[in-house]
């Protein structure tokens, strides 16, 4: 079931407390991974394995792992545990299909989130990018921007902000050289530092 962007909206609203941890934070570089004694049980399986040569114990062992993974989207999660609750066959299905349906939703609303945000917050070029990926409304359109796209418009918004701050002739030579710092190295990483932390701590 596909939403409307007005359910995105409203979904997306409502779960901005858990999307807050799901959607992409481009600021650090980590990996988190989650496991269990019994998700580990098959650390054999080879994650690029056809669905169709495994076993019907690694079908479920992989299903098992999205859905200890704090990173699973709630319809992922939800398709995941309806598999386990199903057939060996609607495991399969899962791995092979469901799974990746019930992905486009959450990223959909994952989108719609950062849209809202960007939206109180100001942030044309996210705005633009958002509404693009949800006006393209393909699978590979959202991922591309939850990967790259949002990254990417939040730094050009990020440089707007800092060459605000720069044109203020208040703005004291301490913050102004930490402000030219930040757009000199010119990665989304350090810009976005700059406005969260690196500006306060100034004089600190």
């Amino acid at each position: 079931m596909r939403l409307s962007r007005a359910a995105l909206s409203v979904a997306a609203v409502a779960l901005t407390p858990t999307l807050l941890l799901a959607a992409p934070a481009f600021a650090t570089d980590t990996v988190s991974t989650s496991s269990t004694g019994a998700v580990t049980a098959s650390d054999t399986t080879d994650p690029t394995t056809p669905v169709s040569e495994m076993s019907d114990d690694d079908v479920r062992v992989a299903i098992m792992r999205i859905i200890a993974d704090p990173a699973t989207g709630s319809a992922v999660r939800a398709a995941a545990q309806a598999a386990m609750d199903g057939t060996i066959a609607d495991q399969r299905y899962f791995l092979e299909t469901g799974r990746w349906e019930a992905q486009f939703e959450d990223d959909r609303v994952a989108v719609a989130r950062i849209l809202y945000l960007a939206q109180q917050n100001g942030s044309k070029a996210v705005v633009r990018e958002a509404n693009a990926a949800l006006d393209a409304g393909t699978p590979e359109a959202l991922r591309a921007f939850l990967e790259t796209g949002y990254r990417l418009a939040q730094a050009e918004d990020d440089r707007v902000a800092i060459s605000r701050i720069l044109a203020d002739p208040a703005t004291s030579d301490a913050l102004r050289a930490a402000a030219e710092a930040a757009l000199d190295d010119g990665s989304p990483e350090a810009l976005r530092y700059f406005l969260e932390h690196g500006r306060y701590e100034v004089g600190a």
